[in-house]
């Protein structure tokens, strides 16, 4: 179970340029949201939202859309 620094206690975050959400618990998920923070260093650009109460339905409700691994 992969987590973001200073994201530890979040599942789902939130990718604002794109409006995608990532499942933590999903390791391709996660290797693909690791990537693009350290590459685009989306946590300094405040480009992470977490979410809250911690669902997929809540992102959802929020505008994101589920990421797919590729």
């Amino acid at each position: 179970m992969g987590r973001l620094h200073r994201f530890e206690d979040n599942r789902f975050l939130g990718t604002r340029d794109d409006m995608r959400v990532y499942d933590c618990d999903d390791p391709a998920q996660f290797e693909v949201l690791e990537a693009r923070a350290e590459a685009e260093d989306l946590v300094g650009q405040n480009l992470i939202s977490a979410i809250a109460p911690d669902t997929v339905e809540e992102a959802r409700n929020r505008g994101f859309r589920p990421a797919t691994a590729s």
